[in-house]
């Protein structure tokens, strides 16, 4: 006999008709606790950080941690490989050449900023994912992208609850709500 495998609920998603009612539901669902929960739609929304009580990202200081280490490390390799470790008498110029280290420097400080970008956010976001449950759901997956206003509350927030959430959605103006399964 083949065993039945019970559905893991992901979370509830509503949607919603326009950006102003979706801003609103996201100030609710944050004044009613909930803090794993997260918003879509097919383009940025002005105010939609603060409805959702977002705190000022951190990848702008692993890129000024990165970038300094970059510019550090370049000078500090120039430093010692032509003034102290094998240096060299060219045209008699002085071993440490600060000018002549500048172009190193500079490019060394932008790649490793941008390493530190790239693998910032990656790992901030929890990238690469290669699956979202929301994909489940037919509607989701059709108007996220060009008409659809979403807000999903995950099944994991320490408030959830299938009837209170569901109610919310109902109260702030949902015109669809469901539940996500993984």
């Amino acid at each position: 006999m083949e065993a039945v495998q019970e559905k893991k609920l992901y979370g509830i998603l509503a949607e919603f008709r326009h950006p102003g009612e979706l801003v609103k539901a996201a100030n609710a669902v944050r004044s009613a606790g909930y803090q794993k929960f997260d918003t879509y739609s097919p383009f940025p929304i002005h105010g939609m950080d603060k409805a959702m009580g977002l705190k000022r990202s951190k990848v702008g200081i692993i890129v000024l941690i990165c970038g300094i280490l970059g510019g550090v490390g370049a000078l500090t390799m120039m430093i010692w490989m032509l003034g102290i470790d094998y240096p060299l008498n060219i045209s008699g110029k002085p071993h440490i050449n600060l000018p002549a280290f500048v172009p190193i420097t500079f490019e060394l400080t932008v790649l490793l900023a941008s390493f530190g970008a790239l693998f910032g956010m990656l790992g901030l976001n929890g990238l690469p994912k290669h699956h979202n449950p929301l994909f489940n759901s037919e509607r989701f997956s059709k108007h996220a992208t060009d008409d659809g206003f979403f807000l999903c509350i995950e099944s994991n927030d320490s408030l959830f609850s299938t009837d209170k959430v569901t109610q919310l959605f109902k109260d702030t103006g949902a015109l669809h709500v469901e539940e996500v399964f993984e």
